[in-house]
């Protein structure tokens, strides 16, 4: 498993704001697919009003007559209903905010390592339960459809969106179809047993830990036959929290899952995890250790430091395996796998 040597391929520099005023923090965590013989990224990509000497602004969206716009609030530094959470929050007058705003673009590309990044956003707000953003895209084919789940995001917390499209210009959105607080939905690539299956990641509270579910569909829309898969387990990678990233692999062995966990220090770390090819709420074997961590510089200082997340990945005629990760919630990075390489990471 390498690192490409052109590590970052994306990074916030490369692209244009949506409008003036806001600058572009993040360019990560993308969903990848195949199209026209090109690699598309649905890169998240995360901006943030410029800084004022005397104020804070809010990127946010606004909804009237069926129309939504991009507006920025600004609140003054010194006033004393503004606090600010952490390096994403902010609150005025005990209503949360978002310091910075995502949405979903499009990247290019016919190597797989060069991109072009479309300067309008391709999944933004248009609804209000999408009011603070749209995140971590993930996408599958079926047919001649491209299905692309990303976490809406709102007053309300988060939960999982739908939209469809057959050649990333035009959208169908299709509505939430998990609703908060879950995320990391990531849909098998066929029908098992004539009906279809996704992971996701309900947050768990209380007793339990955010652990990773596996659901069943007849139509892709309504979702049930709900089950828990993995937990975390009690060690410094994964005790925190885990994850599904991209859509499973098919293998000759089963199911192959790339997830993330989160462990001590809020680091994070990629696992591996093989399921039944004919019933895929039945785990095979589950890595006991990560297979990828935060090492390069990158990875490790950045807007979120020692954070590695996918969510994307394709298949390459050679056989080769493209994985793209974000980067401290920052960069677009890639490491170059194959299916044998990950399956024998998961038995050892």
């Amino acid at each position: 498993m390498k690192r490409h040597p052109n590590n970052p391929l994306i990074t916030p520099e490369m692209l244009n704001p949506t409008m003036p005023g806001l600058e572009v923090l993040g360019a990560f965590n993308a969903g990848a697919a195949i199209y026209n013989n090109q690699i598309i990224l649905l890169l998240r990509v995360a901006e943030r009003c410029v800084e004022d000497s005397d104020s804070v602004g809010v990127p946010i969206y606004e909804f009237k007559d069926n129309k939504s716009a991009l507006k920025i609030l600004r609140f003054e530094k010194d006033c004393p209903d503004v606090f600010l959470k952490d390096t994403r929050g902010i609150v005025y007058k005990g209503v949360d905010y978002l310091s910075t705003l995502s949405t979903v673009r499009i990247a290019r590309s016919y190597d797989g390592i060069n991109f072009t990044v479309d300067d309008a956003p391709f999944i933004f707000p248009e609804v209000p339960e999408e009011k603070y953003g749209c995140e971590d895209a993930r996408v599958q084919r079926f047919g001649d459809e491209y299905f692309i789940t990303y976490s809406a995001v709102s007053q309300d917390g988060w939960a999982t969106a739908l939209a469809t499209t057959r050649d990333f210009k035009n959208l169908e959105r299709k509505g939430i179809i998990f609703y908060p607080l879950d995320k990391d939905v990531c849909f098998f690539p066929k029908k098992i047993n004539g009906r279809y299956y996704a992971l996701h990641r309900p947050h768990n509270e209380g007793f339990g830990k955010p652990s990773i579910w596996i659901s069943s569909s007849e139509n892709l829309l309504d979702w049930g036959r709900h089950k828990c898969l993995i937990r975390p387990r009690d060690n410094k990678w994964e005790r925190l929290k885990i994850g599904a990233g991209g859509p499973p692999i098919n293998t000759d062995k089963g199911w192959l899952v790339i997830y993330h966990g989160k462990g001590d220090d809020s680091i994070y770390y990629l696992f591996t995890l093989l399921l039944d090819k004919d019933d895929p709420a039945k785990v095979i074997r589950r890595a006991s250790f990560p297979f990828f961590s935060p090492k390069k510089k990158y990875e490790t200082a950045g807007f979120f430091p020692n954070v590695v997340f996918s969510n994307g990945h394709v298949e390459m005629p050679n056989g080769e395996i493209f994985i793209y990760y974000g980067a401290c919630d920052e960069t677009t990075n890639l490491f170059v796998t194959s299916v044998d390489e990950l399956t024998a990471d998961v038995m050892k």
